[in-house]
């Protein structure tokens, strides 16, 4: 780890609306067509088949989206005509719209939404005419409101004021009102020793709505507000809400961005609130929590069944189903006559304080003692309140993985001719202790530069007071809600709850994928030869130790699911959780981009999870969206803000962008938007500030900056990349040239590492003549960048550069000093440059440098070589663990990416190499 923090310290020195899908026209395809990663003109892929990400088909499906590649040069939109794709006879409709574009303006990916309802085991999409959906979706646009109508269900969105959705109703009858958000700010932390804090309640105000999409089979509607409470504004958010045909159910993606002062603004609470209007008898009422597993807690408002006397079988039954109870004439009389003696319960609360535990109480009313029902480990995350006339379910995605949360039902047992329920679900638990946004530190004493990298030196934190704050960071969750005409049975609740947890997804085989020739080098998951086993099985070995360590170190929390640790500490058993820079990883060195080319090769529904859940917080918790250092994210650290280190390397659309086109998510779609102008504040945050000046990294003349090519540029190439993909402009192409030409131009090209940046034209200035390598260069996804925009862009002379760079990164230092006219010294991390190597291997076509590149990789191969964990346990550990040694995020991630690109660029010398190295008899 010395090394590591040596290579930080000098890389310091060096450094609208979706339009609608035309028809599809088919184009000429070349004899000898090239699909391979290569960007080139390829033939349709023989088929499209969707499939279920969890291999079978769900039991309740609500609707789905994905995106789906397409090699370049086979589908053109031709404007005029409705969407041009189907599922086939009997399967659900399907809506299409495209996603991105090749370079010659033919179809990269196209966008489908699927109609909830019908689960075939799989779908095979096709060009042609979709079925209409039934029921459709149709959304309406008046003065001051949306209507968005599915079926006999029609949802009112106000276009401005407190509500979401104004009201829901079935045939004419409001079935739920008053949708809002709610959110408690406290004003300082819970106290030790007594004292008290304030807690205010604020409330959603909605001030923009759009709609995206409008049906027919799915429908998108996004709301821009903000929360507001006794005067102030505070929190704004956004929102979408997503409807799709042949469901009752409303997708809700909330996003929310800190903008308190952490000193006294604590978020207390944060939540998503419905009225239920209450109609029936409260013998009729009903609440069900989702339990453990499959699990369902289900309970009356005012219970016949466990009583001194038996009303009869049918009426219990029918309670327990959720159904009416049979005329009450029919009961026995001692029960009817005794009904108004029997408590009717009208509040209700599941809370899952940690990820280990939640508990259930009940109470008949404010003002009354709470009464513990049940309790257990993990549950799913959905409740619902209503009665045999119908109800509404509410629930909460990453329920335990993010606890603190809650589910509330209040006021079940209300009366009178407007008698209503209120159904939260908290994403911030009220019965949790507040969000605390200040820093974990104090100045101790680090208040100069000099003191602050000696800091640095020792616990590889880069710390300085004021650039640790978490003012702009931001949290997405995803909800779903029912309107529901009855209460559900049992088994149709647990079903909705499962689709909370664990939505059904349809995706395409890893090979589909693959021979359309996107995201760059890499190739499917296999085991042909020895050697491919070998490696495979060290790739796959990885990936499933890092799912245990989220699981046995509870690498969970509000802000802190979906990231990794960096290192380990083997003396303690523990992540180095409270040491500097070794705490979260906040994607150092790409660990999102491992997850995500993993989950590319092997199709592995659980590697997916894994990934998304990194992408839903690397791209919001660890990047700023508003303040001074919006646009940039935060290096690794003990907190996801704490570090003095703003990057684009960490806020890097790279690391969102598969996902985006895998699932045509349009909240990450924001986000790689939130990033096109980054450039333009790289003055805000340079990194260099804590150093002496250089001659590599002098002051700049007016109007630039300096800039590295891989950390910074080439981190911000990947949003104009994906804007460029995603709509055509050719303002983010020739952005993007600018950058690759004016790099080729250098005098030093690649190796001087960094030069005069201007944010204006894209452009490198200056002469490049001093050569400057740092490691960091190559490891935050420039590789991969690179990798396709040569296959999109006539870039010759960055072409040159780049192929010079990687044959020569690892290359000898006789051979660097016969290019360079000098020796730039140790190169860090040769094992996960090796794919730089390979790269230049592949396209210079030269088999000794493939061999090359396979022993830097390999070196003694220690790495593949069987390292059983073992159990830790006794009084040394917190809990039993399964420990395994020499883990750490650095070397994984980097490693698997080069293992998995050299495996596509060079993998048919593989068992060449590894026979050379006595690996193989």
């Amino acid at each position: 780890m010395t090394s590591i923090s040596h290579a930080r310290r000098r890389f310091l020195g060096a450094a609208a609306a979706v339009p609608a899908l035309s028809s599809l026209v088919a184009l000429p395809v070349p004899a000898r067509a090239q699909t391979a990663n290569t960007g080139r003109p390829g033939s349709m892929p023989a088929a499209t088949v969707l499939r279920w990400l969890d291999g079978a088909a769900p039991a309740r499906f609500e609707g789905a989206t994905l995106g789906v590649p397409w090699p370049r040069g086979v589908l053109r939109p031709a404007a005029g005509t409705a969407p041009q794709f189907t599922l086939g006879a009997g399967s659900p409709a399907v809506q299409s719209w495209p996603l991105a574009y090749w370079p010659d303006g033919s179809l990269k990916w196209t966008a489908h939404a699927v109609a909830g309802g019908a689960v075939p085991a799989a779908m095979d999409l096709q060009r042609g005419s979709s079925g209409a959906a039934a029921p459709g979706v149709s959304v309406q646009q008046r003065a001051g409101q949306v209507t968005v109508t599915v079926g006999e269900l029609a949802w009112t969105i106000p276009t401005a004021g407190p509500y979401l959705v104004e009201q829901a109703t079935r045939r004419g009858r409001t079935m739920m009102r008053h949708l809002r958000l709610v959110a408690l700010r406290q004003d300082g932390p819970e106290l030790e020793g007594g004292g008290t804090v304030s807690r205010q309640p604020f409330a959603s105000r909605v001030s923009k709505v759009q709609v995206e999409q409008a049906g027919p089979v799915r429908a998108v509607v996004k709301l821009e507000g903000i929360h507001n409470g006794g005067g102030r504004d505070w929190l704004p958010f956004s929102l979408r809400l997503y409807f799709h045909a042949g469901s009752n159910n409303v997708r809700i993606v909330h996003s929310f961005v800190y903008d308190g002062d952490p000193a006294r603004d604590f978020i207390a609470g944060l939540g998503v609130t419905a009225t239920v209007p209450m109609t029936d008898p409260s013998h009729d009422r009903h609440v069900r929590f989702s339990g453990e597993g499959v699990g369902v807690w289900g309970e009356a408002v005012r219970p016949v069944t466990g009583l001194r006397r038996d009303p009869g079988q049918a009426w219990r039954d029918a309670q327990v189903a959720g159904k009416a109870l049979p005329p009450l004439e029919g009961m026995a009389q001692a029960v009817r006559d005794g009904l108004p003696w029997i408590p009717e319960w009208g509040d209700f609360t599941l809370a899952q304080a940690t990820p280990d535990g939640f508990t259930i109480r009940k109470r008949t009313g404010s003002g009354r003692a709470w009464i513990d029902s049940n309790g257990g480990t993990r549950t799913k995350g959905l409740a619902y309140v209503g009665g045999a006339a119908g109800g509404v379910a509410l629930g909460l995605k990453d329920f335990w993985q993010r606890a603190p949360t809650a589910l509330e039902v209040r006021g079940a047992a209300a009366v009178g001719d407007n008698a209503a329920a209120e159904i939260t679900a908290w994403m911030v638990a009220p019965s949790g202790p507040a969000l605390d946004m200040r820093s974990y530190r104090g100045v101790d004493g680090m208040d100069t530069h000099e003191k602050q990298i000696a800091g640095l030196n020792i616990t590889y934190e880069d710390y300085e007071a004021g650039w640790d704050s978490s003012i702009g960071v931001a949290r997405t969750s995803e909800l779903q809600l029912w309107v529901l005409d009855g209460t559900p049975s049992h088994d149709a609740f647990s079903g909705m709850a499962e689709q909370v947890a664990n939505p059904a997804r349809l995706v395409l085989a890893p090979a589909r994928i693959q021979e359309c020739g996107v995201f760059g080098d890499w190739d499917v998951a296999r085991r042909d030869t020895p050697a491919r086993t070998v490696v495979e099985d060290w790739l796959d070995a990885q990936l499933d130790q890092y799912l245990v360590e989220q699981v046995q170190h509870r690498w969970y929390g509000f802000w802190s699911y979906g990231d990794v640790m960096h290192a380990y500490d083997a003396d303690r058993h523990m992540w180095r959780y409270d040491i500097g820079g070794y705490a979260w990883d906040n994607s150092e060195l790409s660990t999102d981009l491992w997850l995500w080319y993993s989950y590319l090769r092997t199709g592995r529904a659980d590697v997916f999870k894994f990934a998304e859940a990194m992408t839903r917080h690397t791209g919001e918790v660890d990047v700023y969206h508003l303040g001074r250092f919006k646009g940039f994210g935060t290096r690794h650290g003990v907190q996801h803000w704490s570090d003095s280190s703003k990057q684009p390397r960490v806020s890097n659309a790279a690391y969102r962008r598969i996902y985006y086109f895998l699932t045509a998510d349009e909240r990450v779609g924001d986000l790689m938007r939130e990033l096109l102008d980054s450039d333009a504040d790289l003055h805000k945050v340079d990194i260099s500030r804590k150093l002496a000046p250089s001659a590599e990294r002098a002051t700049p003349a007016a109007g630039l900056v300096n800039a590295a090519f891989g950390t910074m540029w080439g981190s911000l190439v990947s949003a104009w990349l994906a804007e460029w993909e995603r709509t055509n402009d050719p303002r983010w192409r020739d952005k993007i040239l600018a950058g690759m030409e004016s790099i080729g131009g250098l005098k030093r090209r690649w190796f001087a590492s960094s030069a005069p940046y201007d944010p204006r034209s894209g452009r490198f200035q200056g002469p490049g003549e001093h050569v400057a390598l740092s490691q960091l260069n190559g490891v935050f996804g420039v590789v991969e960048m690179s990798s396709e925009l040569l296959t999109l862009l006539d870039a010759p002379a960055y072409r040159k550069a780049w192929l010079e760079y990687c044959r020569y990164y690892n290359a000898t230092p006789a051979e660097l000093v016969a290019l360079l006219g000098k020796d730039p010294g140790k190169r860090a991390q040769p094992d996960s440059h090796s794919r730089l190597t390979a790269y230049a291997a592949h396209h210079e076509r030269d088999r000794a440098l493939a061999l090359r590149a396979w022993r830097e990789l390999l070196g003694d191969a220690a790495f593949l070589k069987p390292r059983p964990a073992r159990r830790i346990e006794g009084t040394q550990v917190l809990r039993p663990l399964r420990e395994q040694s020499g883990i750490g995020t650095n070397g994984t991630a980097q490693r698997s990416l080069a293992a998995i690109q050299n495996l596509a660029l060079v993998g048919d010398t593989l068992d060449e190499a590894m026979r050379a190295a006595g690996l193989l008899r």
